[in-house]
């Protein structure tokens, strides 16, 4: 049964290298995602977590079920699930396959809240049996390609190795590797040794992911571990430019004077984008300010620290406009 799974077409062109904007909640929603592949075009983009509940019969809420159909400029979009309960991440997968989802990732490395108290995130990294019942079910439901985000392990970093084997047997079409254990969070460097020696003891494609802060550290990466590819998350929403410079399409390191302006630009065209989708002016304004926690390049500090004291949008919107318009930096289409 599971041998026709691994013919699933890949969201990624055989044979190119993908560069992937990361599941992160509160971040990349549709209009996120929508401005990222007008401007800088990511190869896939995944949806933030779409929780599973598993008491209630509608198990996946409104607003996930509109996240999971949009899908911009034809850019392979991933729904990521996670949840306890295996029915019900059963009953979640065929709802987003029958709403036109292509593309499912099982959620193993989130560390927060609930999510670790609970056996759902990086959670079951602690119970490999029944983590391999749940995958061999799922897999069995999903017929595009269904892919796991995992963690190196729960408190050890290399219990990863021991579940090379069963991500294989159940069918998974390809990994994207955090090596951090979930216990860490994001304390202490993410260590790409542990993705290569993954690279290495797996057929599987292997996407790494963590600590891919500059064009710099993404091609050092991809050389020193032989991923098939890269998921960007923090240093992507603090710089989306990160895959054009990556690509060679744009400077690696933009200049000093230019970084003010870019970061006014991106942030001007996701609040336009951000005032279609969300309601009330403290949502949008606590949206933005999420985006600007992520931003912490010494010369566009004192921008965004200035943008975090705003109390009202309008003060935010007025702190933003406060320099002249500059030219368009960022790429389009």
């Amino acid at each position: 049964m599971q041998e026709q799974h691994h013919n699933a077409k890949l969201p990624w062109a055989p044979g190119s290298l993908p560069l992937m904007l990361a599941p992160m909640q509160g971040l990349t929603n549709r209009a996120l995602r929508g401005l990222f592949i007008e401007r800088v075009r990511p190869d896939v983009v995944f949806t933030e977590f779409v929780r599973v509940k598993a008491s209630i019969k509608k198990n996946i809420t409104e607003n996930d079920r509109q996240e999971v159909v949009s899908t911009d400029g034809g850019v392979p979009l991933v729904v990521q699930l996670i949840g306890t309960d295996t029915e019900a991440l059963l009953t979640a997968a065929i709802t987003v396959q029958e709403l036109g989802a292509e593309h499912l990732n099982i959620n193993l490395g989130c560390p927060y809240g609930r999510m670790t108290s609970q056996t759902a995130g990086g959670a079951l990294l602690r119970e490999p049996v029944a983590l391999a019942r749940m995958l061999a079910s799922l897999r069995r439901e999903i017929r595009g390609s269904f892919s796991v985000k995992v963690r190196s392990g729960f408190d050890d970093p290399a219990q990863i190795f021991s579940l090379l084997g069963l991500f294989a047997d159940s069918g998974i079409d390809f990994l994207v590797v955090h090596p951090r254990t979930v216990k860490q969070m994001y304390t202490g460097p993410a260590d790409h040794g542990v993705t290569a020696e993954v690279v290495r003891q797996t057929s599987l494609p292997v996407i790494a992911n963590g600590d891919i802060f500059s064009a710099a550290t993404g091609q050092r990466v991809l050389t020193e571990t032989g991923a098939a590819g890269l998921m960007m998350g923090r240093g992507a929403i603090a710089d989306p430019l990160l895959f054009e410079r990556l690509r060679g399409r744009y400077p690696s390191e933009s200049a000093p004077a230019t970084m003010d302006a870019e970061l006014r630009e991106y942030l001007q065209e996701l609040l336009t984008r951000y005032q279609t989708l969300f309601c009330g002016e403290r949502q949008i304004l606590c949206k933005m300010k999420e985006v600007l926690c992520h931003v912490h390049a010494p010369e566009v500090l004192s921008l965004a620290r200035q943008l975090k004291r705003s109390k009202s949008l309008s003060q935010f919107i007025a702190e933003l406009s406060s320099l002249p318009a500059h030219a368009k930096l960022m790429p389009s289409g």
